[in-house]
């Protein structure tokens, strides 16, 4: 790595940066607003991306002659980051919100329907048949002792996992039969491991101000959401995202280069390269320099501005020689998921009979899927596009562990890639309780996520805040992506828009 390092200062930059000129390294949506951001602020933004496609995780495939998500196919609606995005993109009028019949989940006893009203599977209503269904007696009576504890059980200790925090309030039956399969299902992980301040920002400040984790739920939910709609969605697809924010950096002039790898990021003097380093001490402030390779190319671009918006392995190695400190907290790699998306003929299917889809609890027998999206169920602008009697169907496989160890590993209930498309028809048949074959499959895909999901765990929160003070203390560094603002695209978007602000905001002072 140094031997690179060395030949790539021995190299001069392209060009010299101009006094606002900003480099965004990571093509995925925290790259891409990030530039759009920078872009409107009056930086000159260049924007790098090692594969072929923008977007990251929020993906799209085409089967059976349907463009559809390969990845992210929702949002939340917590807040307004993704719909006021939208929104600026022009895309406004096509946000939607999915079928109010809601989602079930498969118990080691059966399948229930979801309780309609929750937040990772907590119910905030006690006396929902669903929740009674799903609890039972015996179960809902030890949920209502929450609303009669006092507030500080659960909010005082500084972090929480998801299950310390449930099982606290609510007790064992909610946390195994509600919230495990959800947060499985959300966040490919178990809930004895994440941090719910991560996950679930503000509930544990809900509890206090509201008096019982039933009532924080309610709160959180009553933010404009109906029964089935905490999660919103676009017509066409989450991708339609991807594409006009794309368009509108292209428009803008922002120079987008994908299938650039960064081999290398220093700071130097762009006059000198060879004297850089964090040594130099020469009357020009220190720059980033980026050093990249497109097939047998190779370049240099050099910026005042350094937006680093990949997965936080990827950052934490390209910056390991200008911020050695940040080496300490490199995460580990996300859960690995593969995700198997179905087109299938079977028109018993239009009468949705789990709803918007079904997630499945941990040690559920004879089903090695997670979760299955009935996807044409979910979303109207999707049945319309195929038509009566030909179906969606998105199954997930790849469960993590109990321990953090295990987080990033398949499991052995996770079929080989030869395997999934048969699994995939089997699981399906078992989880709707109708016959989905061989001979209905219109089309099929697989679609590998490794590593894409962070791993949030316990004590995350404090571990990134302590990335933040680390990167505010080099100049012109910009650290964003799910890594650093949480799972899901509403964190993301807002938390890349929150830290550009801030650098601007900085900028601005100076």
């Amino acid at each position: 790595m140094e031997n690179r390092r060395l030949a790539a200062k021995a190299q001069k930059p392209q060009s010299h940066p101009a006094p606002n000129q900003a480099v965004v390294v990571g093509g995925g949506i925290s790259g891409l607003v990030a530039a759009l951001d920078l872009q409107a602020a009056g930086f000159q933004v260049s924007i790098y991306e090692a594969g072929s496609a923008w977007g990251g995780c929020v993906g799209v495939h085409e089967l059976a002659g349907v463009k559809l998500d390969s990845g992210a196919e929702s949002f939340a609606t917590r807040n307004t980051a993704v719909a006021d995005l939208a929104a600026e993109l022009g895309l406004g009028s096509k946000i939607v919100t999915p079928d109010p019949a809601g989602a079930w989940v498969w118990l080691p006893d059966g399948p229930v329907p979801l309780p309609r009203t929750g937040i990772l599977g907590i119910p905030s209503d006690l006396t929902a048949p669903e929740v009674k269904a799903a609890l039972g007696a015996s179960g809902v009576l030890r949920a209502a002792l929450d609303a009669k504890m006092p507030v500080n059980i659960g909010t005082t200790e500084s972090v929480s996992s998801v299950a310390d925090l449930v099982r606290s309030r609510m007790g064992k039956r909610v946390l195994d039969r509600l919230v495990a399969p959800v947060v499985a299902g959300v966040h490919s992980a178990d809930p004895e491991l994440l941090d719910v301040d991560m996950v679930a920002p503000g509930l544990r400040a809900g509890i206090r101000e509201h008096g019982s984790l039933a009532a924080a739920v309610a709160a959180q939910r009553a933010g404009g959401s109906k029964p089935g709609s905490a999660v919103g969605g676009l017509e066409g697809g989450m991708h339609t995202l991807i594409s006009a924010l794309v368009t509108a950096l292209q428009k803008a002039g922002i120079a987008m280069h994908s299938g650039h790898r960064i081999r290398a990021i220093y700071r130097g003097d762009t006059e000198e390269p060879q004297k850089t380093g964090t040594a130099y001490d020469g009357d020009e402030p220190l720059r980033w320099i980026v050093d990249w390779e497109h097939g047998t190319e190779r370049g240099f671009e050099a910026a005042n501005l350094l937006v680093v918006a990949t997965d936080g392995p990827t950052a934490v190695k390209l910056l390991g020689q200008e911020v050695p400190n940040l080496s300490a907290f490199a995460p580990a790699p996300g859960p690995d998921i593969r995700l198997v998306t179905l087109v299938v003929d079977v028109p018993e299917l239009d009468s949705a009979p789990r709803g918007t889809g079904i997630l499945v609890a941990p040690g559920v027998d004879g089903v090695r899927a997670k979760a299955l999206t009935h996807a044409t169920a979910k979303w109207e602008w999707l049945a319309d596009a195929t038509g009566p009697g030909t179906h969606i169907l998105r199954l997930s496989y790849g469960r993590a562990g109990t321990k953090p160890a295990d987080a990033v590993r398949l499991t052995a209930r996770t079929p080989s890639d030869e395997d999934l498309v048969t699994t995939a028809l089997r699981d399906a048949t078992t989880l709707l309780g109708i016959p989905v074959t061989e001979s209905d499959l219109l089309g099929s895909d697989i679609v590998r996520w490794q590593g894409a999901l962070p791993f949030t765990a316990v004590g995350h929160q404090s571990k990134i805040a302590k990335v933040h003070a680390l990167a505010n203390e080099v100049p012109g560094l910009v650290l964003t992506g799910a890594w650093m603002s949480g799972n899901g695209l509403a964190a993301v978007v807002s938390g890349t828009r929150r830290q550009v602000r801030a650098v601007v905001d900085a900028a601005g002072r100076v």
